[in-house]
């Protein structure tokens, strides 16, 4: 039969457990390796191979409960499709414990980056990795994204959760203790939009990457498995009015917060009701008009690096002045 093993390995792969229990399931060699250099605490390993135990920095095993299983059995846990021998479960990291590496620190620009109603697994980590590239100070995950501990999160992540603050499952109210008292929050979603009443989106090219539609909270316990199917949604009665920009006009200035709506269910509307409070805009990326969307982590990178390239740009201007 299986090892006694499988059933706590499997338990750990559900969003419940993990909620209930704080602990986190991470596989192959570099995502524990990450994890371990960030001050994750490990409590068990499962590892099929000395090879695959020698692979990792044997000095932070001292307290680990080592486990040998067979490779069938770890293939049989595995959500890869070439498993690396080696999986364990962590307790869940806090950001505020964490030790993130001097070298992203130091490159880090004045954005941070908050993800809202993203559902679909591979883009909340391909974002996070945009995130930890661009040099962003800090991510927030509202409620109504999926698990950032789920495990094609972290695959698709590669490491990024470990590397800068990640704080999930937040409720909008909470959001601005998070931020600066300065923080200018600006909106961005994928949808295509006339112009309407937009103010300077009137004389635009008005097919941007922008919606309004309105939240719906979430019921699902688990994902779905993609974020661009789905109906649209109604409009709410009243929504706040938010200027649009183009993603290439200057908007990032000393302390700036992007938010990234998610493909199906768009932007909360806590999300425009924030950006209207901090006098924030809309962002939208000129796109051809034959298209209506894009994948919500393709405009979460164009976004993030172009306010990167503007912080940047305004440092060097101020250190020339």
């Amino acid at each position: 039969g299986l090892h006694p093993s499988h059933k706590m390995v499997t338990i750990v792969k559900s969003k419940k457990f993990r909620e209930q229990h704080g602990k986190i399931l991470l596989e192959g060699q570099r995502l524990i390796t990450d994890a371990l250099a960030a001050g994750a605490q490990l409590q068990t390993l499962f590892f099929s191979t000395v090879e695959s135990l020698k692979a990792l920095p044997l000095d932070k095993l001292k307290r680990v409960q080592l486990i040998k299983v067979k490779f069938e059995e770890i293939k049989i846990w595995s959500d890869l499709v070439t498993p690396h021998g080696g999986m364990g479960i962590f307790r869940r990291p806090d950001h505020a414990k964490m030790k993130y590496p001097t070298v992203q620190q130091e490159n880090t620009v004045p954005l941070s980056l908050i993800c809202d109603n993203i559902r679909d697994p591979g883009n909340l980590g391909t974002i996070l990795r945009s995130a930890v590239a661009a040099g962003c100070s800090k991510v927030l995950i509202t409620q109504g994204c999926v698990d950032v501990w789920e495990p094609k999160v972290l695959r698709a992540g590669m490491g990024a959760h470990f590397r800068i603050p990640v704080v999930s499952n937040l409720e909008w109210e909470a959001i601005p203790n998070y931020l600066s008292s300065s923080t200018v929050v600006y909106v961005a979603d994928h949808a295509y939009l006339g112009a309407g009443s937009s103010g300077q989106a009137d004389n635009m090219d008005a097919s941007g990457w922008v919606s309004t539609r309105q939240h719906e909270k979430q019921t699902e316990t688990e994902y779905e498995d993609s974020d661009s199917d789905g109906e649209e949604r109604d409009l709410p009665l009243e929504l706040p009015d938010v200027g649009s920009l183009r993603y290439h006009d200057n908007w990032a200035q000393d302390q700036t917060a992007l938010v990234i709506g998610g493909e199906t269910h768009g932007l909360s509307l806590d999300a425009l009701l924030l950006a209207g409070k901090t006098d924030g805009r809309r962002l939208y990326i000129p796109m051809s008009p034959s298209v209506d969307s894009l994948n919500s982590a393709m405009a979460a990178s164009i976004l993030l690096f172009e306010g990167r390239r503007q912080l940047l740009f305004r440092t060097a201007e101020a250190g020339r002045d």
